[in-house]
């Protein structure tokens, strides 16, 4: 019998490379490349993801085999460095790291100087000569190891260390001497023993086996559920684990630490953009606590550490073909590479790479699509700061400080100094602004439903603007024109008497790192001079299959839409039209009506104005090249009249206020004659009531008026411009083909009538929109009548799964997606993995748009398919009904650019599938 071999949960850094990024992590697969690529990198070992989560299956057990496989490892560490781990003379200390297959930067947990004890500092001592260096290190292991470890309050520490700053007259961490930090020892194990109940542990094989379980369990903490959660990112992919050898930043003056971009990871620019801190570890640069040096100063300060690390940012970009984000230590005028990774970049550097990288030879216009992001493109066209308005702001004294441009945009919100606070006005549609001394982690969830963030300490690289930028929010970070004070909840302005408290609303410029108060207004942005994205979504229409075309329900968001790139309008809908204050008297008088007569007449009043909208739309909507006109998808009325009217509860307490005063009798009987109507109108349930097709079936002189309004619109056009609109009537709610089949036979009377008037035609179809399931099902039927379908997702979400969504979101339907307390489990459970009004549900409402599209197509093959719910601006479903065989998605006007490029994308996964 052969024996089986034991399954492999550790590699060496030799063992490992770029590809292995699945089983070591997105950090571990770096290391291993940049060894192999021989670079400096102190040597270390990684353990897998998959151990992370055989950990875990065996509840909360290391795997049989990988703790012996781990100590193996560290004998091979011991040999590469010449130092021994726990030795009393010549110790080794490493760092456990964290390091998911995705970039999760600052979510999970770190130890450093792992290894120390009160035998193994003397031995520290020994090897450098540097007491200090030696009690600075070891402080700073039991600082940190208490933290991540032994779960210890960390301000406790922070206030000791307060103390003694004070007491020995320091103004850093750096200036401690030998005496103070030897003390600061003994108190820290005292700090760390009253906090955990039990002694602070001195074996350094425990050490590092609790780090290791440590950094796994911190997969499933709160800041890195909520990240991933927020970025999509699957919770069973499980962290790797590094094991490193240490380097010091921290012995002095020829001695640092820091992190780089190979290009500004704010504007794209190719220039190296990071930060670096003398005398310094790696935590002190992205925890904020020091404001760090800009990169470009290392020049003067370490001229040959400078040029030796440009070269090797250089390969690295060259060898990964994608901007880097590397950590480095200087030890003594040395040179060691940390880390390197693929670089969190705002969205407009995320396009300004992509399109250079093409033009530098680096990358394929394949590449650069297939690597942006396509909700990046959104935030491209979000507002920014009006200049005018902010100069005045200026004149005005409300520029409060400048701080570091960490990550772009414009925010406005009510300042909030507290994490939890932040969440809880966020989540309840409060604009907020989340202030903080310095972001930890774990602000993360504050962080996420933010407008924006400013902080008084930290840099660019900090963990504020790193996530800051993964999040597209606007962040400004280092603002040290700025104390804040917590417990106080506000922030004074130094060196002047302006205090900003809780609830104040500030703005914030993270294009510039200007901090304002009070609120400054938007404008939009100028769609035209964005050249790069314009460039990127060139290349990204000669891939896609998929036509984009936009919702658009008036002639200012059918330009918008043309100018974001949309072919067509995939749904305009007209009862908009009917909510606009001059008309809404009208429209009550028609649905009041008590006789055919009454109803006509203010129908007549209502033509014109819709005729005068349509006709903005089909002037609108022209190709900007060729001057031929875009299709245009109307449809027609769709909610329940009684949306028109007062509503019934307001004219209840009103009529019963009259009725009480006896005030104005004649008031007292219009409304209550208005009382009467509406609750004869009343439905128990009014999106599954007399709506949509059922309103033009009882009373077709509605649907009547509209489709001629349409048709003397396009005729109009057509003999003004001598252009030919493409006009597509939309009937809506169908459920049985008998309800298309006759609302057909009467708006087809009403063509010929407007045909024949005109003495000319102009081209129409009729199609319906699917949104029930019975429409789906008996999709072969219906297309023999229609000659285009348009899949409405949002209500056949609600009608599939039974969901009213006015309700569903605010009750139950996040509490589904987020996760629901179980009792007798340790983690909450999740119903659904994503909001499916947002993404559509490919088991269930995708499987009806699949089988309504391939019945249609079977039934009628000259029918044209598209969808205009919510979901065709969602990149997920358009890479779903690219898989369908739709003929184009329609999405509102911003979400335009976001469908082109996810179209392409779809099209590029597809063509990768079918080879």
């Amino acid at each position: 019998m052969v024996k089986q071999s034991p399954r492999k949960w550790v590699y060496l850094f030799t063992e490992g490379s770029a590809s292995m990024r699945d089983l070591l992590g997105g950090k571990g697969a770096g290391v291993a490349e940049m060894t192999k690529a021989g670079l400096p990198v102190p040597p270390g070992f990684t353990i897998t993801t998959e151990a992370c989560n055989a950990y875990y299956e065996a509840g909360k057990q290391f795997p049989p085999g990988m703790w012996e496989q781990a100590l193996a490892a560290l004998r091979i560490v011991e040999q590469q460095t010449g130092k021994t781990f726990g030795d009393r003379h010549n110790p080794l200390l490493v760092s456990v790291r964290s390091g998911a297959k995705f970039s999760m930067p600052g979510m999970m947990d770190t130890v450093l100087n792992l290894g120390l004890n009160d035998e193994t500092v003397q031995g520290l001592v020994e090897q450098t000569g540097d007491e200090r260096f030696a009690y600075d290190a070891y402080r700073r292991f039991i600082q940190m190891f208490s933290k991540i470890v032994l779960d210890a309050d960390p301000r406790e520490f922070e206030q000791k260390l307060d103390e003694y700053k004070e007491r020995t007259g320091a103004s850093s961490d750096a200036e401690l001497p030998a005496s103070a930090l030897k003390e600061l020892v003994a108190e820290f194990k005292q700090i760390a023993e009253r906090q955990s109940g039990q002694p602070f542990p001195t074996d350094v094989y425990e050490q590092l086996k609790r780090a290791i379980e440590a950094v796994f369990a911190s997969w499933n903490n709160k800041r890195a559920i909520d990240y991933r959660n927020f970025n999509k990112i699957p919770h069973n992919l499980g962290t790797a684990v590094n094991v490193q050898s240490m380097v010091f930043g921290n012995m002095g003056n020829d001695s640092g630490t820091g992190v780089a971009f190979t290009r500004n990871p704010s504007t794209g620019e190719k220039e190296l953009y990071g930060e670096y801190l003398l005398n310094a570890q790696g935590e002190d640069v992205v925890a904020g606590i020091r404001t760090p040096s800009k990169i470009s100063r290392l020049k003067e300060e370490l001229p040959q550490v400078y040029e030796q690390f440009q070269e090797i940012a250089r390969r690295l970009e060259r060898h990964y073909r994608d901007m880097q984000d590397m950590e480095f230590t200087v030890e003594r005028g040395r040179l060691y590479m940390l880390q390197t990774r693929s670089g969190k970049r705002s969205a407009r550097a995320a396009v300004k790479i992509a399109v250079d990288m093409v033009e530098e030879g680096l990358i394929s216009e394949e590449e650069a699509i297939r690597r942006s992001d396509p909700t990046q493109i959104y935030q491209l066209l979000l507002p920014r700061f009006d200049e005018e308005a902010k100069a005045r702001a200026h004149k005005e004294g409300r520029f409060l400080a400048r701080g570091l441009n960490a990550s772009p945009g414009a925010a406005a919100g009510k300042a909030v100094f507290d994490a939890d606070r932040a969440e809880e006005l966020g989540k309840a549609g409060v604009p907020v602004v989340l202030v903080r001394p310095e972001t930890s982690p774990d602000d993360v969830h504050g962080m996420l439903v933010s407008k924006g963030i400013l902080t008084a300490r930290g840099g660019a690289t900090s963990h504020a603007a790193v996530v800051a930028r993964g999040l597209g929010l606007p962040c400004v970070a280092g603002c040290e024109g700025i104390r804040v004070y917590e417990e106080e909840k506000l922030f004074r302005v130094v060196g002047s008497d302006v205090v900003i408290r809780e609830g104040d609303e500030i703005s914030i410029d993270g294009d510039t790192g200007e901090v304002f108060a009070g609120v400054i207004p938007t404008v939009e942005p100028d769609f035209e001079k964005e050249t790069e994205l314009q460039k990127l979504l060139s290349w990204a229409d000669r891939i896609r299959k998929l036509g984009v075309w936009a919702n658009a329900d008036y002639p200012r968001d059918a330009q918008r839409a043309v100018t974001f790139g949309a072919e067509g309008i995939g749904l305009c809908r007209t009862e908009h039209m009917f909510m606009e204050q001059e008309r809404l008297p009208i429209v009550q008088k028609m649905i009041l009506a008590k006789t055919p007569e009454e109803r006509q007449a203010a129908l007549d009043q209502l033509l014109p104005f819709q005729r005068s909208d349509f006709i903005g739309i089909f002037e609108t909507m022209v190709n900007p090249r060729t001057g031929e006109c875009y299709p245009v998808v109307i449809r027609l009325i769709d909610p329940p009249l009684h949306e028109f009217l007062p509503n019934y509860e307001e004219l209840l307490v009103e009529v019963t206020r009259l009725e009480a005063t006896g005030a104005d009798p004649e008031a007292l009987k219009e409304k209550k004659a208005l009382l009467d109507a509406v609750a004869a109108m009343r439905e128990m349930n009014p999106m599954l009531g007399l709506r949509g097709c059922r309103l033009g079936l009882l009373f077709p002189e509605i649907t009547i008026m509209q489709t001629r309004a349409i048709l003397e619109a396009a005729l109009e056009v057509a003999q003004k411009t001598g252009k030919k609109p493409q006009v597509k009537i939309m009937i809506p709610l169908v459920g049985h083909v008998n309800e298309l089949r006759e609302v057909r036979r009467q708006l087809e009377a009403v063509a010929k009538e407007v045909t024949a008037e005109a003495g000319s035609a102009v081209e129409y179809k009729f199609g319906t929109m699917i949104e029930l399931p019975r429409a789906a099902l008996t999709a072969d039927q219906i297309a023999t009548v229609a000659d285009f379908f348009s899949f409405g997702t949002n209500d056949l979400t609600q009608t599939t799964f039974g969901f009213s969504r006015d309700d569903a979101e605010g009750k139950f339907l996040m509490k589904y997606v987020d996760g629901l307390d179980a009792p007798g489990l340790p983690e909450k459970v999740k119903i659904l993995p994503v909001n499916p009004f947002q993404t559509i549900d490919r088991d269930g409402v995708g499987q009806l748009v699949r089988m309504a599209a391939e019945k249609g197509r079977a039934a009628n093959p000259q029918i044209e398919l598209g969808i205009c719910g919510e979901h065709g601006g969602d990149p997920s479903s358009i890479e779903f009904f690219h898989e369908v065989g739709l003929d184009y998605v329609s999405c509102s006007p911003f979400r335009v650019p976001v469908a082109r490029l996810a179209a392409a994308q779809a099209a590029l996964s597809k063509s990768e599938k079918d080879k």
